[in-house]
This record gives C-alpha cells, sequence and structure tokens, in this order.
C-alpha cells in the first residue's frame, strides 16, 4: 500500500459511536488535508493495540495478556481538525518460533514499517531487549521514527529514564523520544499533534468518521479470539484462532439490526479442545456470551452467536491453511 494511495475500503466501515449524535464538523477544503499512515512496531506485548485503540478513540485491536494477541494488519483511522492520522496495528515480531503462523506474521510486519510516513517503535520505559533490538534492525533509513516509551506510569523513579533516553539515541537516529502511557489522556491527546509534523499535505484517504477499513466480519473473529485467550490466560497455545462460518443480517421487527454470526474456535489438539469448551461447557459459554455481549456493543445491534470448536492438528504449521485462515 503506498502512501498517497487510498487503502481498499471495508464493504462496511466501523464508524465512531458518536457520529449520528455529534454535531456537523467544518468541512476541510481538500488542499489544506494532511494525512499518512503511521505504524506501530514492537515485540509481543508492549502495549501496541492498546496505544492504538486509545489513539483511534475505540476499540479497534484486541487486546490480551497473552503474546502474539495480534495476528493481522489492523487499520484504525482518527480525524482531528484538518489531519487524518492513518494508524497500522502490526503483530509483535517473533523471533522464538518458525512455524508457517509466525513468518505470516513477521511477514505482516515487514510489509507494514516499509510503507508509512512515521513509524512509532514502542518499548516498555526504562527498558530495551533483545527482541526490542531485533525489531529496531527492521527499520530503514528515510523514515522518521519516534520512540514511544509506554508504561512510563510503571517507572517508579523517573529521573532514571533521562540516561536510558541517552543510551537509546545511540541506537538509532530516532526523531522525537515520546515518553508516555496509552491509559493516559493527556498523553494521547500530545500524541496527535506529534505524529501530525511528519504527515504529508494531501487529501484524507477515508471519511472523516470512519474508524477502521476491517469489516464486522472480521472484529467478529477477533473478538471471539480475544474473549478465548482471556478466559483460557497461558494454558492454551496462542496457535489457537478462530474461523467466522456465517456472518448475516437478517430483517427484524423488534430491533434496529440483527445479526446471526456462527463461529468455529480452531485448536490444535482433543486436550485444546476440552480446555476451551470447560467443565459441562461452562468456559465456552463464559466465552460466547461475552464475545456476544461486546458484538452487539460494537454493532449497534443485537447478535445471535454460536461458537464451535474444532480439532485440526498442525494447522500453525501447515503454509496453505494458514493462508486458508486468513493469515497473508
Amino acid at each position: 500500500m503506498l502512501s498517497g494511495a487510498k487503502p481498499g475500503a471495508a464493504a462496511t466501515p466501523i464508524r465512531s459511536e458518536e457520529e449520528s449524535a455529534a454535531e456537523p464538523v467544518r468541512e476541510v477544503p481538500v488542499e489544506e488535508q494532511r494525512c499518512g499512515l503511521i505504524a506501530i512496531v514492537g515485540k509481543p506485548n508492549v502495549g501496541k493495540s492498546t496505544l492504538m485503540n486509545a489513539l483511534v478513540g475505540q476499540k479497534i485491536s484486541i487486546t490480551s495478556r497473552k503474546a502474539q494477541t495480534t495476528r493481522h494488519r489492523i487499520t484504525g483511522i482518527h480525524t482531528k481538525d484538518d489531519t487524518q492520522f492513518v494508524f497500522v496495528d502490526t503483530p509483535g515480531f517473533q523471533t522464538k518460533h518458525s512455524t508457517a503462523l509466525n513468518k505470516s506474521l513477521n511477514k505482516t510486519v515487514m510489509g507494514a514499517i516499509g510503507d508509512v510516513d512515521l513509524i512509532l517503535f514502542v518499548v516498555e520505559a526504562g527498558s530495551f531487549t533483545l527482541a526490542d533490538a531485533k525489531v529496531l534492525s527492521l527499520f530503514k533509513p528515510g523514515i522518521p521514527t519516534l520512540l514511544i516509551a509506554n508504561k512510563l506510569d510503571a517507572v517508579g523513579r523517573r529521573h532514571e529514564i533521562a540516561p536510558w533516553l541517552q543510551s537509546m539515541q545511540e541506537r538509532h537516529p530516532f526523531a522525537e523520544f515520546v515518553p508516555m502511557s496509552a491509559k493516559n489522556k493527556k498523553d494521547i491527546e500530545r500524541m496527535y499533534g506529534i505524529c501530525a509534523k511528519y504527515l504529508p499535505q494531501q487529501p484524507w484517504f477515508y471519511s472523516q468518521n470512519e474508524l477502521t477499513d476491517r469489516s464486522e466480519k472480521f472484529l467478529a473473529a477477533e473478538t471471539v479470539r480475544e474473549k478465548l485467550f482471556r478466559f483460557t490466560g497461558d494454558e492454551l497455545p496462542y496457535t489457537s484462532t478462530v474461523v467466522i462460518d456465517k456472518f448475516e443480517e437478517e430483517p427484524s421487527k423488534t430491533h434496529k439490526r440483527f445479526m446471526r454470526v456462527a463461529a468455529t474456535i480452531v485448536v490444535e489438539r482433543d486436550g485444546h479442545k476440552a480446555m476451551v469448551i470447560g467443565q459441562g461447557g461452562e468456559r465456552l459459554k463464559r466465552i460466547s456470551t461475552e464475545a456476544r455481549q461486546e458484538l452487539e456493543k460494537q454493532f449497534d445491534a443485537k447478535v445471535f452467536l454460536e461458537v464451535w470448536v474444532k480439532v485440526k492438528s498442525g494447522w500453525a504449521d501447515d503454509e496453505a491453511r494458514v493462508k486458508s485462515f486468513g493469515y497473508e
């Protein structure tokens, strides 16, 4: 996706919750518009998806404590004044395994960072590991990169950050250092002003109220997968995935929208299947219930959700099957 060429929009774009109630906003002449692609990159579990959701202002990318939760290039859009920020959340770059799935995820990261106007390199404030260094080594010269020292709220002694920042400057010619917490609203507001300086003057890629170019069907799969990871924790290997078998909107006399969704959780072993289902089906019921409730909020619709569990042994090592499950 080249900077300046509009990415493909989804058939059903997700728009902001305030769109219908908001007052008319000022029309920005095309010649005054500023727009660009911003990659959010880092090792697994440094808070990339949390940062993405905060910058967009609504949940677009799923989060969990499990590493490698994000598996796709997910675009989040935020339009503020004359500037449209197109954020690209990427999977954490994986160095521990070499399965077909991980190769696909790393390819997604590589594709994103070479095709943007700005890179946000997210690390934990005060920390720099071999995994961070591996990600940093991927960056191409010529693309401005901001060092996002995230989770600043977890740092006990703030004065220790200064020498760490100095050591980071020696590792890479970062355009700016941004110590912050993705959970701090003031820090997020500050980020817009910082990022805007690096984006070119060009027409917006998307309409003013769009939040993502991903479809509702894609977000349904991601939501079920998030709940799966939340309720299984470290028990379940991260290679488990979710496939949407049915996604239909039906007419309804009692609801503004009525969605019928069928999803399959794919695991690699029979033991994993039993783990997901839980005693008496209780865990699968909790996963389904929480996913349905969140989808109803996201889609502003009544959702009927069915979730099944199937075993597909070795799928993460099978390149053809990885692609069939929607990974690039």
